[in-house]
């Protein structure tokens, strides 16, 4: 039995999703943020990061979403959510999962905590860039479906998709969300039509963007 530590919605979100898809058995343990749960000495003992997610797997500890989501694609090879190591496809795969990680991830974190990259006299100018690259990287994915979908590896689903989706729902609140692009709309209406998406859904107590 696995355990995933995470909290409504936040990065955990993906990982959550996967192990719903891929039908690992696990315990979801919802923290409280309002609480600071994840600041909590139990749980720094886990993750001294003090974020989520933390999955225990196999009595190991795995933190970082990106990471952790690579790892259950290639330990349930089964499900074809990873291509094979050493072809192309797979480079491609890593390239989106960086991509998704690297660019857009941090991007949002400076969007919501515009503080900790340039501090209180720069909160305009910090969310205005973390925009900027958003909406850059969500073109950037709409021209790529446009001519190489329908998904981010093309005809086939992968984990990379359940990653991408997840930033995707972060920027509903924004002055311009995903959906606003047409390639990125049509893609999150099949990935939110997979019956897992509800699962998800009501584990996590959820209700917005469906």
């Amino acid at each position: 039995m696995s355990t995933l530590y995470t909290a409504p919605g936040a990065a955990g979100l993906v990982v959550h999703w996967l192990l719903i898809e891929l039908g690992v058995p696990h315990e979801l343990k919802l923290l409280d943020f309002e609480k600071k749960e994840q600041k909590s000495p139990e749980y720094l003992k886990l993750n001294p990061a003090g974020v989520v997610p933390t999955l225990v797997l196999d009595g190991q500890v795995l933190t970082e979403a990106a990471a952790i989501v690579l790892q259950l694609a290639d330990v349930h090879a089964v499900a074809g959510f990873a291509p094979a190591i050493g072809t192309m496809e797979r480079a491609n795969y890593y390239k989106w999962m960086f991509f998704c990680a690297n660019t857009l991830q941090p991007a949002f974190r400076a969007w919501w905590y515009p503080t900790e990259p340039a501090g209180e006299a720069n909160v305009d100018a910090a969310k205005a860039a973390a925009r900027t690259r958003i909406e850059t990287g969500f073109s950037q994915v709409d021209a790529h479906l446009a001519t190489n979908g329908p998904y981010l590896l093309g005809e086939k689903i992968s984990a990379v998709d359940f990653m991408f989706t997840m930033l995707m729902r972060w920027s509903r609140g924004m002055p311009k969300p995903a959906t606003d692009w047409p390639q990125l709309a049509a893609f999150v209406a099949r990935m939110k039509a997979r019956p897992s998406f509800r699962t998800l859904y009501e584990r996590e107590g959820l209700t917005e963007w469906v």
